[in-house]
């Protein structure tokens, strides 16, 4: 890294550093839970359910996208493996945290008793939305930037502030801003999610493959721009058509950034966005078309354990209906018992004194 324009630090307590990059991290999770809430309400979800969510989502958000980025870069972790813990430092994968966070979701909603498609739809928008507002954290730790470029494709290209075409001077060599370039597409996916998910024809779980396809896309051709990519030696056929795929961005001004020989030849981010585009493609095709009655989007969410309570609430609710019968009839049986026999109609009322 070149020098800081922006301070990574943005307070100290003691002797703790708060860093910036967790406090925008931080801001992204807040959005993205109220968001999910917002939307949650429409189908009387509670907000408890939301926060349970987030709060064991992060965390196993942070651990995917570490575990996934670690894999990759073992070479630089087996002899100092401490450094694995050293998040701050940066060096995590989004697709690794969304691989976590996907598992821990379907655990989850499968342990309350919800669809996992129907929550994974409210929380589409939320992930999105987090992805946007997190890679500013890119920005103020000046990382995750495209190749380099020139100070006039900033300024009167592409027409940036100062302060994002200063803090990309890295060495007094400009480069690409690409966490701004995801942020804008990221931005522009939200606004296209909140129009989809009002529409009729939306099934369930076809608006999170729609955050999918959408994010993939994107990540696609500006992960090519980038320096730090993760990458593997593959088929030469491979890497020609993924470098093919990517021609059109060169139409608009773009250069490919430098990928080290070591590396690799493809870049693992691009696999895997081809890979989810017609992942979800599919998903969504068949999904349609082997599962009767699949429900839309806006139709109520129930939790079977709901149900079930309800189904045992309904059971005790009969059983104390059917109590006072039982117990007129068994205290009409007592006072049969109980009660004196009257006299036998042909007997002398004046009784045996009479006579």
């Amino acid at each position: 890294m070149g020098t800081l324009l922006l301070n990574p630090i943005a307070f100290s307590i003691g002797g703790l550093n708060v860093h910036w990059y967790g406090l925008i991290l931080g801001s992204a999770a807040l959005v993205g839970l109220l968001l999910a809430i917002w939307e949650g309400k429409r189908f009387n979800l509670p907000q408890d359910f939301f926060m349970d969510l987030l709060l064991l989502g992060v965390p196993s958000a942070i651990i995917g996208a570490r575990i996934y980025y670690v894999a990759f870069m073992w070479d630089d972790y087996k002899n100092n493996l401490i450094d694995i813990f050293k998040i701050w430092n940066g060096g995590i994968a989004i697709y690794g945290a969304l691989i976590g966070a996907i598992i821990c979701a379907v655990l989850f909603t499968r342990r309350r008793g919800y669809s996992f498609w129907r929550i994974a739809d409210i929380c589409a928008p939320s992930l999105i939305a987090g992805q946007l507002i997190g890679r500013w954290g890119n920005f103020v730790n000046q990382e995750a930037y495209g190749g380099p470029t020139t100070e006039g494709f900033l300024r009167d290209y592409l027409h940036l502030p100062n302060f994002i075409v200063n803090q990309m001077n890295v060495e007094g060599v400009y480069h690409h801003p690409t966490f701004l370039y995801e942020s804008v597409w990221n931005l522009v996916g939200l606004v296209i999610l909140f129009i989809l998910r009002r529409q009729k024809f939306l099934r369930a779980g076809e608006l999170f493959f729609s955050y999918f396809i959408w994010y993939s896309i994107g990540r696609f051709f500006i992960e090519a721009l980038r320096t730090d990519s993760l990458a593997f030696q593959g088929a030469s056929w491979l890497a020609g058509l993924i470098d093919g795929m990517w021609a059109p961005m060169t139409w608009l001004g773009f250069e490919q950034g430098y990928l080290a020989p070591s590396y690799g030849n493809v870049r693992i981010s691009q696999l895997l966005a081809i890979f989810f585009v017609i992942a979800a493609v599919a998903m969504i095709i068949v999904r349609r078309r082997t599962i009767s009655g699949l429900p839309h989007y806006a139709d109520p969410i129930v939790s079977t354990r709901t149900k079930e309570i309800e189904g045992l609430s309904s059971a005790s609710a009969q059983e104390p209906s059917d109590l006072p019968a039982k117990e007129t009839a068994t205290s009409r049986s007592a006072d049969k018992i109980d009660a004196p026999e009257e006299p036998e109609a042909h007997e002398d009322p004046k009784g045996p004194e009479s006579k």
